[in-house]
């Protein structure tokens, strides 16, 4: 019997790892990023973690990006395999320091090797001071400037969904991995639970939230009516916003940032329902998992940059202006999972499937991008993370629950 779409999906991921996995550490691609991104191997650990043979990959990766430090605590965005040294390509980034964290509670909560742990250990808190010197006004949140993360042509800036998201994360992390330890990880978990409260207070427009602003509420009350004086309009919206600045926010939904709220449990279970229903009602999944933009930002649009034009790639519908990543999609068939949708995830696997199935020189070509209507490849071909994120969702929906890894992690 040959086996199914998504079995051979599944297979055809594994080759993928096995080109991806380098000296140093795991690359992006061989044809356009011979790279270890910080980002990028860590989220195709994801993936590669499940995998038998694959059990240095992570580690090597965490290695080279640590010997890669810089002196004020800076994780780098990638490191060439060609020369070992730190590629200065976007280099400016607050996400590989994010990444960097999490990527030691997975590798820890997979294979429990506390000695290598111990070791990174005083490079993990270089990192998180670096982290720390990145909230200038003392607000508890991650203030962020323009395209300083995995979306590096996006105008997404100061307290940043993503970010913040990930920087609830990573404390959580540290808090986990400072008990492992024998330290005391308090200061982290109440950090944690801050940023958590305030990404909630800040960022979700709506009932939802009415909780959080409570008689206790810390600080920065001002925030309750900057968005309001802003525009009087925005009484409620169905996801946490991209980002609020100075007297601005993103009026549109990024949605690698509202899936990763529902994953590491930012989002409340109003919050994930609302999220999750909208994205299935405006076809987020449409020709497949997923588009991560909605709507697509338009020239004339307050929140469109000139810049979008940029080697023709964050035009509408394009990269991170509405573009297919597959990537994302193993992290919706994710979402789909922790929050029991489980015949949404199956059908979903499938069309991730198929999606990594397509090429524009041969079929399994695990595209880095795909136009977010007509569905075609646009990227560059054989990207780790679109592989190690399928191996990730296939497991999810194969067990019914998130790895144990992901759950002890956060």
């Amino acid at each position: 019997m040959s086996p199914t779409l998504i079995d051979l999906a599944y297979q055809k991921a594994q080759e993928v790892l096995d080109r991806e996995c380098s000296p140093i550490g795991l690359m992006a691609s061989p044809e356009g990023y011979p790279h270890v991104w910080a980002r990028d191997s860590v989220i195709t650990s994801l993936g590669a973690l499940l995998v038998p043979g694959h059990e240095s990959c992570l580690r090597t990766s965490l290695e080279t990006l640590a010997g890669q430090q810089s002196e004020l605590g800076a994780i780098p965005n990638n490191v060439s395999v060609a020369t070992g040294r730190l590629d200065h390509t976007n280099a400016g980034s607050v996400d590989s320091n994010l990444w960097f964290i999490l990527g030691h509670a997975f590798q820890y909560w997979a294979w429990g090797d506390v000695d290598f742990l111990r070791r990174q250990w005083p490079v993990l808190e270089k990192a998180l001071l670096w982290l720390r010197y990145q909230d200038s006004n003392g607000c508890g949140l991650l203030e962020v400037h323009e395209a300083a993360d995995w979306a590096d042509l996006l105008a997404n800036r100061f307290n940043v969904l993503y970010d913040n998201v990930l920087w609830y994360a990573a404390l959580r992390a540290m808090a986990k991995l400072s008990q492992t330890l024998g330290l005391d990880g308090s200061r982290y978990t109440d950090m944690a639970n801050d940023v958590c409260h305030k990404i909630r207070i800040v960022l979700w427009v709506g009932p939802e939230n009415d909780a959080e602003w409570g008689p206790n509420c810390p600080g920065h009350t001002e925030w309750r009516h900057t968005l309001s004086q802003v525009d009087p309009l925005l009484v409620k919206r169905p996801y946490f916003l991209p980002f609020v600045a100075f007297r601005d926010f993103g009026d549109y939904c990024d949605v690698f940032g509202n899936l990763l709220a529902v994953l590491f449990g930012v989002a409340n279970p109003a919050q994930e329902k609302r999220i999750l229903t909208y994205l299935r009602q405006v076809g987020i999944a449409e020709p497949y998992p997923v588009r991560v933009l909605h709507p697509a930002i338009y020239p004339g649009s307050k929140d469109w940059r000139e810049y979008y034009r940029n080697n023709n790639l964050n035009l509408p519908h394009q990269y991170h202006n509405g573009g297919i990543w597959p990537f994302v999609g193993g992290f919706y068939v994710a979402a789909l999972v922790k929050t029991g949708r489980l015949d949404e995830a199956r059908h979903h696997l499938e069309k991730l499937a198929e999606l990594n199935r397509l090429g524009v020189e041969q079929e399994w070509e695990f595209n880095e991008w795909c136009h977010g209507i007509t569905g075609q490849p646009m990227g560059y071909a054989q990207q780790a993370w679109s592989a190690g994120m399928y191996i990730f969702a296939y497991h999810c929906v194969r067990a019914g629950h998130l790895p144990d890894f992901w759950d002890k992690s956060i």
